[in-house]
């Protein structure tokens, strides 16, 4: 649940309608906007890489990562973990606490930064990054010029199925809020699951069903009952639900939909 939160959370603050977004601090014209440009820090691994955190009313911390001329919106975490944190499954910490008040931290990573220190770094699963705090001056010019953008995530995960012999049914919606009732399939064994022509004819609080044009294949995602794959001979295979939220490594770095992405956090060139 904490998952589909943290998604729905991240696609509602980040559903802007055109692509580029005003960062915090704005245009830093007003002395609101030059306090807020103040408070945040930028710090650097020296090889091309930012990550940006800036304050943020709710979370503490709100991040951005990219390259220095463009920052991506890093989605924010669900309620319990504060704006530093972010969620990137590709890197599993397996020696976090798996359900700490309904929350998975082992697929949580984040940065690090003490100001009084003047230390930063990036930990990804169980890696760390040393970064490098940038001085204010440097970093305010750096922010003021860049262009930002909001996370790059199309679909996200919504349900994983599988059958008997190895093949997985997978189910995505979109990322962001106006784009949350579009559907994609991926059908296949682990690795080399397909996106298949198929839309979603049927979509309630009790379920999905799922056809192609023709209705020669369909998808039953129903909640009373075990989903169904219905092939062209009107064959019927009962399917296994697989957890997403137990199963998200999974999804991320083996079944191949998610091959190459990038999900907008500070692990994307790690």
């Amino acid at each position: 649940m904490h998952s589909r939160h943290l998604l729905a959370t991240a696609a509602a603050l980040l559903s802007s309608t055109s692509w580029a977004i005003e960062p915090p601090w704005g245009k830093a014209e007003n002395l609101g906007e030059q306090r807020i440009l103040e408070k945040t820090s930028v710090c650097t691994d020296g090889k091309g890489h930012y990550v940006v955190l800036a304050p943020d009313e709710q979370k503490t911390t709100q991040l951005f990562y990219g390259d220095g001329k463009t920052f991506v919106q890093v989605a924010p975490p669900p309620w319990g973990l504060a704006g530093d944190s972010f969620l990137d499954p590709r890197f599993f910490n397996k020696t976090a606490n798996e359900n700490f008040r309904g929350i998975d931290y082992r697929v949580f990573s984040e940065v690090e930064l003490d100001k009084e220190k003047k230390t930063c770094s990036v930990r990804c699963g169980e890696k760390t990054i040393a970064f490098t705090v940038m001085e204010a001056e440097p970093a305010a010019k750096l922010l003021t010029g860049a262009k930002y953008e909001p996370n790059p995530q199309k679909y996200v995960p919504h349900a994983l199925l599988r059958d008997t012999d190895g093949n997985y049914y997978f189910v995505e919606r979109g990322f962001r809020s106006e784009d949350e009732k579009k559907f994609r399939v991926h059908v296949g064994p682990k690795g080399s699951l397909k996106l298949q022509e198929m839309k979603d004819i049927i979509s309630d609080s009790e379920g999905q069903i799922f056809s192609t044009k023709k209705g020669e294949l369909r998808l039953v995602v129903d909640r009373a009952q075990a989903p169904i794959w219905i092939s062209g001979n009107k064959k019927k295979l009962e399917l296994r639900v697989v957890p997403v939220e137990q199963n998200l490594p999974l999804i991320y770095n083996e079944l191949g939909v998610y091959s190459g992405a990038r999900l907008g956090t500070p692990c994307d060139d790690q």
